[in-house]
């Protein structure tokens, strides 16, 4: 059994897409549906920069789903692996869940760029810049993380945002509730804590403001029906439903990212091979956290004509 992952926030970089657009009809034409979607050249923003726009949440989200989705139509296209026919089931991290449900056909990819959009700007709105952080805990496993920002609050939100794997979680909050977390790390037996260079507090209950945007947003363009079963974010749990779907993407905004137990509860269910499109990011974690499962990255055309030869 093989689960297929698309990547989060912080994937993005300059160049991002550049070699499948020259190489594959298919990718330009996704870049072109999303540079439409959006009547704005991401395409060029990915492919050219400047860097701080592309880093900007309301841009790099929509660029990280449409790098992802352009890696998957030419596997599918260009290559003839299919993603029905060859995943059993699919997930992504944070707003990679909205590729992974694009990639079952639950949104269009107009929808979905336009979805992600909104997402970023709504988030980004939600906490004054500079009022709001998150730090990085490694060497940390979720009793010391959860125990750690509890200590730092003081009043303040400090909130466990990811569970990445066995060894990385990742803090939300105020902002000096999480410097003050950074300082206190190695007093609760953790490794080390660093800040992350992110424009807001990402899925923490300072986001709700953003939760209500989305909510709204999916009322009028809920998902529809999944070919292949996606695994929630905030539950960590397979779903096919798209009423609950839609109910679950509204709560990711706030709710935890539980990546390690979702690559968990897939391995359990039966996946034995992890395959991420679009980035190297999720893969390494997956590693940590299921070391008997293979897990692999299909970025360049050499990794997608590679992982064909294998399975067709």
């Amino acid at each position: 059994m093989r689960a297929f992952v698309f990547p989060g926030q912080g994937s993005q970089k300059v160049g991002m897409g550049a070699e499948l657009a020259a190489a594959s009809a298919a990718a330009r034409e996704v870049f072109g549906e999303v540079d439409e979607a959006l009547s704005q050249h991401m395409s060029t923003l990915m492919r050219e920069g400047p860097e701080d726009e592309l880093l900007k949440t309301a841009n790099g989200q929509p660029a990280i789903m449409a790098n992802a989705m352009a890696t998957l139509r030419v596997l599918e296209r260009d290559f003839g692996v299919r993603l029905a026919e060859h995943g059993a089931c699919v997930a992504g991290h944070s707003l990679g869940e909205y590729t992974a449900l694009c990639a079952v056909g639950a949104f269009g990819l107009a929808d979905t760029a336009r979805l992600l959009r909104l997402r970023g700007q709504a988030m980004q709105e939600a906490v004054p810049i500079g009022e709001g952080a998150m730090a990085a805990l490694l060497g940390a496993d979720m009793d010391k993380a959860a125990a750690l920002a509890a200590a730092a609050a003081q009043g303040e939100v400090c909130e466990v945002a990811n569970d990445n794997d066995p060894s990385q979680v990742v803090i939300s909050g105020h902002r000096s509730a999480i410097e003050r977390a950074v300082e206190l790390a190695k007093e609760h037996g953790i490794k080390r804590a660093l800040l992350l260079p992110v424009s807001a507090p990402f899925h923490c209950s300072l986001m709700a403001p953003a939760a209500d945007v989305m909510a709204q947003a999916l009322e009028t363009t809920p998902p529809g029906t999944l070919t292949l079963p996606v695994y929630a974010n905030v539950t960590a749990a397979r779903v096919t439903d798209p009423e609950e779907e839609r109910e679950l993407l509204i709560k990711q905004v706030t709710g935890q990212v539980r990546w390690r137990e979702s690559v968990a509860q897939m391995h359990a269910d039966g996946a034995e091979e992890f395959v991420e499109l679009g980035a190297k990011v999720l893969a390494p974690m997956i590693g940590r956290t299921v070391k008997e499962a293979a897990s692999r990255s299909l970025v360049t055309m050499a990794d997608l004509e590679a992982f064909a030869k294998e399975i067709v």
